[in-house]
């Protein structure tokens, strides 16, 4: 397998080798990919969906439940969440490309249940060469890290989101990126922290929405700017 040079990668944390090709051939190379030990209990690998041509690409920590049943990013809870806000913003979920950081469920089983836990480092990093290589084909004008783990590959491990969410950062001289809250971070909360966790990822999503359209960014009903 050819691969690109790792110096192009417009990431924060080391990648030997990225594997070569069209998405759609990294989808089907993707498959079969035994890296780590995540394929052996996961259903399927999850790879990123959408436009090859897309200028906004939304980046996750992981698949869920739902997301490996079905083999797509985001179809679960946290992606019916995220694809609302994107409608509220005025962006067309069809013109996003999404994506995670890591490719396969994690998860313990509790009765019946699966529920999920984080990759760790080393499982992160065995499917960081996918994630390079969707970057590095697709090209996107503007990048969201969904999430601590989507921010800290991005970024690097001294990359807070408390601090430093919504603050846009040049990944290279073609694409922008910045990072804010994870939907499935946001159902898990209560409260006030909710709501204040919800508007700052509406803002941000709004945010991106306006430097595509090339607008002022929306204030959707009920939030402030």
């Amino acid at each position: 397998m050819s691969h690109a040079a790792p110096s192009r990668v417009p990431l924060a944390k080391p990648v030997e080798a990225v594997p070569a090709g069209s998405l759609r051939q990294l989808r089907l190379r993707a498959a079969d990919c035994r890296a780590c030990p995540l394929w052996r209990d996961a259903t399927r690998t999850v790879f990123g969906a959408g436009p090859a041509r897309a200028a906004v690409m939304l980046i996750g920590e992981q698949p869920g439940d739902q997301e490996d049943r079905r083999g797509e990013p985001f179809v679960g809870p946290a992606g019916q969440l995220l694809r609302e806000l994107l409608a509220e913003c005025g962006l067309a979920v069809d013109d996003v490309y999404l994506t995670n950081t890591v490719k396969h469920f994690k998860f313990r089983m509790r009765g019946k249940r699966r529920l999920h836990q984080r990759a760790n480092a080393a499982e992160q990093a065995a499917c960081r060469p996918w994630l390079a290589a969707e970057l590095l084909r697709l090209r996107p004008r503007w990048v969201v890290a969904l999430g601590a783990m989507a921010a800290q590959t991005l970024f690097g491990d001294a990359f807070r989101l408390t601090r430093e969410r919504g603050r846009w950062h040049a990944l290279d001289e073609h694409t922008d990126a910045l990072a804010s809250w994870h939907p499935s971070a946001i159902l898990r909360m209560r409260g006030e922290p909710r709501e204040h966790a919800l508007r700052e990822l509406r803002r941000d999503l709004c945010a991106v929405a306006a430097r595509v359209t090339g607008s002022p960014a929306r204030t959707p009903s009920g939030d402030t700017p």
